[in-house]
């Protein structure tokens, strides 16, 4: 086993509030830099560019490991990482999402939602209102992650905006998350009566903030299957924020 340096929450230029440089190689590129071995890619309610930066990483050598999700807003306003191991799960979730996911986006408003490709290439624009708020609650959500196989995060709960506990108070007993995230380390001791692990990472929507909040995980491949054995701590496993 060993040590790998993850931030699991970075956006790219499908993100209307992300910088448009936020596209596969500069992202991979900074992440290499700054010695990030596994990123999560994880834009507003849709993963249409996750497979473009997962073949620009492999393209420059598989250094940096891509994980592919979606940062979902469910109905209560509450922000939820959907990380998945394959892309056949991450488009069954962002198809459930869309399905759920009123509005057309005002690109003056909000930004433009640009599909890439590996190359950098503009491929087109997402016109779904993706900066906006799902019909789906915070437990339909966590519910179909998990149906999924996939891992659930509270996004940012140290935060005013968009995080379960300013929106709701608390997190629900019956709530079956996976993990929750701070957005730095020294925040971690706010939340030490939260009986769930907690991870630390950038939310990047500029390239520059890439990293600039990681987690280590201590353990056998840099893959979710792992992730999701380090957050139980299964055979010495562990996370170190």
């Amino acid at each position: 086993m060993k040590m790998y340096k993850t931030d699991l929450h970075i956006h790219t230029c499908l993100s209307p509030c992300a910088d448009l440089d936020m596209s596969p190689k500069y992202i991979i590129r900074e992440a290499k830099e700054k010695g990030i071995d596994i990123v999560g890619i994880c834009d507003h309610n849709s993963g249409e560019n996750v497979l473009a930066v997962e073949r620009h990483a492999a393209n420059q050598g598989g250094d940096v490991n891509v994980i592919g999700g979606l940062e979902i807003t469910s109905n209560e306003e509450v922000h939820i990482l959907a990380l998945f191991e394959n892309e056949e799960s991450l488009f069954a979730m962002q198809k459930i999402v869309y399905d759920n996911l009123p509005g057309i986006n005002n690109e003056k408003r909000f930004g433009e939602q640009v599909v890439v490709n590996e190359n950098d290439e503009v491929m087109g624009f997402n016109k779904k209102l993706l900066i906006g708020t799902t019909e789906l609650s915070i437990e339909d959500i966590v519910n179909f992650i998990h149906q999924l196989d996939g891992l659930a995060i509270a996004s940012h709960i140290d935060r005013e905006t968009y995080s379960i506990i300013h929106q709701l108070g608390f997190i629900p007993q019956r709530l079956q998350l996976d993990a929750v995230e701070v957005s730095t380390a020294d925040k971690i001791k706010d939340f030490k009566n939260i009986s769930l692990p907690v991870i630390t990472s950038s939310d990047a929507h500029t390239i520059k903030h890439i990293g600039r909040s990681f987690t280590w995980f201590f353990m056998e491949k840099p893959n979710l299957e792992e992730i999701k054995k380090s957050l139980l701590g299964t055979n010495g496993r562990k996370v170190i924020v």
